[in-house]
């Protein structure tokens, strides 16, 4: 079972405590399978009072994304260790170990909550709220690794929407296939960052 997130572990008033519950249950059922029933199974007062809060599955869902958004959006950017370390974590958490990955509930779950996008426009506002963010930090991880030296000249923003359609994509793919291909794919996004985006490169000269 994923861990709780840090601004979930001890929530506060009521609201928080339905959020938590909700991210349990998220990651027990999925989003087709979820139900108020299996959210109410984790919280630990009256099911009454999810009703009292929201008017369905979607409303809680879609107040549950937006609350995790807003805790990420008020975070600084990256700090401490350097560019590459930061790089080399975007790396592993797009393409984590298998056993990780088979195990990441959470992802599958919003892998499920990304589909509901195509035809929802609220799940679409979020998600495009998400991955502006995500593509800010990049943007800001990259500028950084050119200020120290670390990375070549390119365009951050470019490079930086790369990493985030890799990521999206192949969050994707291992959820929802069995043959994702994403050894091979590791290894070719790993060349990029070796060879197109690291300023020490061996290769180079």
């Amino acid at each position: 079972m994923n861990g709780v997130p840090p601004f979930l572990q001890e929530p506060e008033g009521t609201r928080e405590e339905i959020l938590k519950a909700t991210y349990l249950a998220l990651c027990k059922h999925g989003y087709s399978d979820l139900t108020i029933q299996r959210i109410s199974d984790e919280f630990p007062k009256s099911k009454s009072l999810l009703y009292h809060h929201y008017d369905g599955k979607d409303d809680l869902l879609q107040d549950f994304l937006g609350f995790m958004l807003d805790r990420m959006d008020g975070l600084p950017p990256l700090t401490g260790d350097t560019a590459e370390d930061h790089i080399e974590s975007i790396v592993e958490e797009t393409f984590p170990p298998e056993d990780v990955a088979n195990d990441d509930h959470f992802a599958q779950a919003l892998v499920e909550l990304r589909a509901q996008a195509a035809h929802d426009e609220q799940y679409r506002e979020y998600f495009t709220r998400a991955d502006r963010f995500i593509r800010k930090q990049v943007e800001h991880i990259i500028r950084s690794g050119i200020e120290e030296g670390v990375f070549q000249e390119v365009n951050p923003r470019e490079t930086a929407a790369l990493f985030v359609i890799t990521f999206t994509g192949t969050l994707t793919q291992r959820v929802t296939s069995n043959d994702a291909g994403l050894e091979e794919s590791r290894a070719e996004f790993e060349r990029y960052v070796r060879e197109l985006l690291l300023e020490d490169n061996p290769e180079k000269e």
